[in-house]
């Protein structure tokens, strides 16, 4: 007969297990020590199995049986309803497992040192995941709702640091795609973030571009008297136009003396790819000073506490500022700015020569693969012009206007007709 609710609970403990039979396969065990448990009792490919469905009263009868109807349904479709509860324990393990923070490590360590990025980036990167690590990195990442990233988001926006919060953002959605491609999660949360964070101005680097203060600073860059190696960090960032990084990273071994070059590894620069920079005969004579200081192996700007790491990226931009020269005037980056504002200014260079000197990409593919060849011969002569032009600013010289280009005098002719 039918369990009843009412008499379950006077079922006594005996000193060995019993069943108290209900219908359909379902019965309840009584225990020696009082514990009431209840199973369903099936059939599967000729072999008789049962599977638990809680204890009572926790699970009451009725909910006994709808969970006996749900295995039974399984059952008699073909499925083992044992088998499948084990593959979902499994599931739920593997999901636990793969929390956003041990994807985010698989990410980066797949995705980006599997990758050779560049060490600075894949630093950045692992700061990127620290900040979600207290509220998201013990999280299943199949789990994350859009809300509780977004709080994070909120949080890193609230210290006004509203770049790195966008920055965040986008590393989230990496990490996310990254979960997708391995099967850890089915979609990207962050993705749908996109426009839910303030967007910062737009903030260029100072640069001087009026010849006649460019040409105070370098004086002042001459007269200073910090260390050796910062200055003449100084007096060479401006002839080179390399970004202050790919630079305070070059080692010796970069430098060819004989074909005057210096190459930056495709891994130190922005887009990827080594960069040959032609070098000017001030450069050299720059750079064979800078070596009497530092030797000719390892790093060409070594720290100032050990020389098994590169000068620090704080070393220039405060030296601008006890030379006189505020972060609203100078920064190291805007010295790149600055060569590109003069050097097509001057109209004596090919756009794509200065673009290819600044190590910039092309938003079209192929013109960009085809000047990646080009300009080599313009590249090499306008580095010694340039280096001459900053010495003759150094020296206070008078500099003329430009040369006019051809439609320039044109449009000027046809004003004064």
């Amino acid at each position: 007969m039918p369990l009843k609710a009412m008499e379950i609970k006077a079922f006594p403990p005996l000193e060995k297990t019993y069943r108290k039979t209900d219908e359909k396969g379902l019965y309840l065990e009584v225990r020696p020590n009082g514990s009431k448990l209840w199973f369903f009792k099936y059939r599967h490919q000729g072999t008789e199995k049962r599977i638990g469905l809680g204890a009572w009263p926790d699970v009451s009868l009725a909910e006994a049986r709808e969970r006996r109807d749900k295995a039974r349904k399984t059952a008699q479709g073909g499925n083992d309803p044992l088998h499948l509860r084990k593959m979902d324990k499994i599931a739920a393990k593997v999901s636990g497992g793969n929390t956003f923070q041990s994807v985010g490590e698989d990410f980066i360590k797949v995705r980006m040192e599997g990758t050779k990025k560049a060490a600075p980036t894949i630093k950045k990167a692992r700061w990127y995941l620290a900040q979600f690590k207290p509220a998201l990195g013990t999280r299943p990442i199949a789990d994350i709702e859009p809300g509780e990233l977004l709080l994070v988001l909120k949080q890193i926006e609230a210290r006004g640091t509203h770049y790195s919060a966008r920055r965040a953002r986008a590393f989230a959605s990496r990490v996310f795609r990254h979960g997708v491609a391995t099967t850890m999660c089915k979609n990207d949360p962050a993705a749908l973030l996109s426009d839910a964070l303030t967007v910062p101005a737009v903030k260029h680097h100072a640069a001087i571009t009026d010849p006649g203060l460019l040409g105070a600073f370098l004086r002042a860059v001459e007269s200073y008297t910090g260390g050796p190696i910062v200055q003449i960090a100084m007096r060479l960032l401006p002839h080179i136009f390399l970004r202050p990084g790919e630079m305070r990273h070059g080692k010796w071994e970069e430098v060819d003396w004989g074909m005057a070059t210096w190459t930056i590894p495709a891994e130190r620069t922005k887009l990827r790819r080594p960069h040959t920079v032609p070098l000017s005969r001030q450069v050299i004579a720059l750079l064979r000073e800078l070596e009497r200081h530092t030797g000719s192996d390892g790093y060409m700007f070594p720290g100032q506490r050990t020389h098994l790491r590169p000068m620090s990226e704080n070393a220039l931009n405060p030296a601008f500022r006890r030379m006189g020269f505020g972060a609203d005037e100078i920064t190291s980056h805007g010295l790149r700015a600055s060569a590109s504002t003069l050097l097509n200014e001057s109209g004596l260079w090919q756009i794509d020569a200065i673009e290819r000197a600044l190590a910039h990409g092309h938003s079209n593919a192929v013109r960009g693969t085809y000047a990646r060849g080009q300009h080599w011969e313009e590249r090499v002569q306008m580095a010694q012009w340039w280096s001459d032009y900053l010495d003759k600013l150094k020296d206070g010289a008078v500099i003329l206007p430009f040369q006019k280009t051809a439609s320039e005098a044109e449009s000027e002719a046809k004003l004064a007709g």
